[in-house]
């Protein structure tokens, strides 16, 4: 569970007082003739090094130059930290946002070395802050297991911020040394610790540069979502996260969290379950030390089953969330398979003329972590998305297989309740996979076979294609006859869809307006989903500004993330925004007003004059006629589109538990607690 902060140290205080050439690379005679005669040599040819490289391609090393991409910085500088509690070394992490875009990480492990670096000249801190590839996670000396795998997460950070200070306490001193755009700005400078400074730790604060970042504005709770995770993966580890952008009347943070998990991923399971009803009173857990290749590999899962008809499972490796899996994911996989088969089959609830039960049955209602530390992780790319070590499939499956095999004959009744649903499950999918054959047979990509609902556009490259799934006939008709036929093809949906997050894939595919919609969109669904038949790339939820348009809209949405994930991850899916609006003053132009904030500041704007005001509110799309939708909703060079994203996955699941699943009393809860942002057309 999260506590409060006592017991946590004090921060440190800041201030001193208190390319290389091609192997193998050749060029005819002639090639060099031709390339010299249009002004191309090797004068042209720019090599970018260490921090200018990071600077001119940011994207390279932490994924993007938004939101996101500063998230990145922090976490660079995080995970740092985790590597020294990790290593044995630390127990505190201190992170805090603070006013004017700076941001603060602090811990109190050993301290970055500050003694003269051989090869640099350079003390060691300033080489590991300007250099890339320098850090203690090379050679197997500084660390055993390490995240920042890469060994440029303080140097990117770094380079990409206008101003970083860095403060280190180790050997009785502290050292001082601040730097601009990734240079040195002052000599590193030292002094005595005093006796309430704490003895050991690191303090890097730093400043992002708007000239490289784009986004400057920290999300709090993305980064305590992340952090909520460090602190399951590590247990006995306490995170404390301030905001002080914003300060109490009182004068503290407007928003503080303290993380510090004993349980572990075992609690971190209950966590992601809290919200569901659940097969077992308590998750199956395992945490066992393995050795592999010379190497000892920490293997750490916790899994539980609940009644849902979605799963969760988290892969991570050194604490990074390796969201594309990997090795270890694939493990825990064939493990869970086989062990399920293996005691279905010794309780005769599987007989010997029966299939075995799939890998996709076993996971339907599945809430699982599967965490995995090692030394030589072999992430893919800076970002670290997916773990490709071949190894650790063989470690995580025998090391999962046999505990969950000895954890289901010891605790029999809840395995065979297991069991049971991963049977209805493939009854269930034996039932899908029929409908879905007869969605495939109707889905081929001739026009013919469309459905006779979808206004198709006639263009066929998918890039250039939109599809806006309409609310109701009448809209329909407006959108069909506004259109740009060329590009936009418009499939209208009557009443209320299913809410598929209380309904198998089966019953889904027996609601006509999800096989239609799934037949338009040409991807297949479930184990056939291809992102790549996606027959537009612009996929977009146009529906009526009120509570039932925001209804079906929801549903929809549901849908998407339940099932076609992949389609929102890729940037496919989007939503209009209708004006609710249409204002004119005297005889001047009318005007499309999209909120009432901007109505109420067109109503201010007019209060000195003497004409007469017209306001038209607009609840339905069928109350528009076919060009004013253009000019207003579709219109590519006038519309307003919101493009639909994960940023947290975990909040974006939990969300959909609490309002589209079984349990009133959490819908409830959730109206309660947000009534306050409700838009009432009283």
């Amino acid at each position: 569970m999260a506590t409060d902060g006592a017991g946590a140290q004090a921060p440190l205080p800041l201030d001193g007082n208190n390319v290389m050439p091609l192997d193998g690379a050749q060029l005819t005679l002639e090639q060099a003739t031709e390339d010299q005669a249009n002004g191309y040599t090797a004068d042209d040819i720019q090599v970018l090094e260490g921090i200018e490289a990071v600077r001119r391609r940011p994207g390279m090393y932490i994924g993007s130059t938004g939101q996101a991409g500063l998230h990145h910085l922090v976490y660079e500088i995080v995970d740092n930290a985790v590597d020294e509690a990790m290593a044995g070394y630390a127990k505190h992490i201190g992170i805090t946002l603070q006013p004017d875009g700076w941001a603060q990480v602090e811990d109190d492990g050993r301290g970055i070395p500050t003694d003269k670096h051989a090869k640099t000249g350079k003390s060691a801190l300033e080489t590991v802050l300007t250099v890339l590839h320098a850090g203690g996670k090379f050679g197997g000396g500084g660390y055993k297991v390490s995240g920042g795998l890469h060994g440029v997460g303080a140097s990117v950070v770094n380079a990409l911020a206008a101003e970083l200070q860095v403060r280190v306490h180790r050997d009785g001193y502290y050292h001082c040394q601040r730097y601009e755009r990734g240079i040195a700005t002052s000599e590193l400078e030292r002094g005595r610790l005093k006796q309430a400074d704490p003895p050991t730790g690191t303090l890097v604060r730093w400043k992002a540069d708007p000239d490289v970042i784009d986004a400057l504005e920290y999300d709090f709770d993305i980064l305590a979502q992340r952090f909520r995770e460090v602190a399951y993966l590590n247990k006995g580890l306490w995170i404390r996260f301030r905001d002080e952008r914003t300060l109490s009347p009182g004068g503290e943070p407007a928003n503080e969290v303290n993380f510090y998990f004993e349980g572990g991923i075992q609690s971190y399971v209950r966590f992601l379950n809290r919200d569901r009803e659940t097969l077992q009173p308590l998750p199956f857990h395992l945490d066992r030390e393995v050795g592999a290749n010379g190497q000892t590999v920490a293997v750490e899962v916790a899994l539980q089953y609940n009644t849902d008809y979605s799963d969760s499972v988290y892969a991570f490796a050194n604490t990074i969330n390796t969201h594309e899996g990997g090795s270890h994911l694939t493990g825990f996989r064939s493990a869970l398979t086989r062990a399920i088969n293996d005691f279905a089959r010794k309780q005769k609830q599987l007989k010997d003329n029966d299939p075995n039960i799939t890998g996709e049955d076993t996971r339907e209602g599945l809430t699982a972590v599967i965490s995995v530390k090692l030394a030589e992780p072999q992430f893919e790319g800076q970002t670290k998305t997916k773990l490709g070590n071949p190894e650790i499939k063989g470690v995580v499956e025998s090391a999962t297989a046999e505990a969950l095999s000895e954890y289901l004959e010891g605790n029999s009744r809840e395995g065979r309740r297991i069991v049971d649903k991963c049977l209805t499950t493939a009854r269930a999918r034996d039932a899908a996979r029929k409908a879905r054959a007869l969605v495939q047979r109707k889905g081929a990509l001739d026009g013919a076979a469309l459905p006779g609902k979808l206004a198709d556009c006639s263009e066929r490259n998918p890039e250039l294609s939109e599809l806006f799934i309409v609310e109701g006939d009448s809209a329909g008709g407006s959108a069909k006859q506004g259109r740009d036929r060329r590009t936009q093809a418009i499939l209208p949906l009557r009443g209320k869809v299913l809410n598929v997050e209380r309904a198998r894939l089966d019953k889904l595919l027996a609601h006509e307006a999800y096989r239609t919609l799934i037949t338009a969109l040409g991807t297949g669904i479930g184990e056939d989903f291809d992102l790549a038949k996606l027959r537009y790339h612009k996929v977009v939820i146009m529906t009526d500004a009120d509570s039932d348009g925001a209804h079906i809209r929801t549903l929809l949405l549901t849908f998407f993330f339940r099932h076609m994930p992949n389609l929102i991850e890729a940037g496919n899916l989007y939503i209009a925004q209708p004006p609710l609006f249409r204002v004119q003053a005297g005889r001047q132009k009318a005007e499309w007003l999209y909120s009432d904030a901007e109505l109420e500041a067109f109503m201010n704007r007019q209060k000195e004059g003497q004409k007469k005001i017209s306001v038209q509110r607009y609840k339905g799309l069928g109350e528009m006629n076919a060009d004013q939708l253009w000019e207003t909703t579709m219109d590519p060079q006038a519309r307003l589109m919101l493009r639909v994203d994960i940023d947290n996955e975990h909040a974006a699941d939990d969300l959909f538990v609490k309002l589209m699943g079984d349990d009133p009393s959490k819908r409830r809860s959730f109206i309660e607690t947000h009534a306050d942002l409700a838009r009432l057309d009283v």
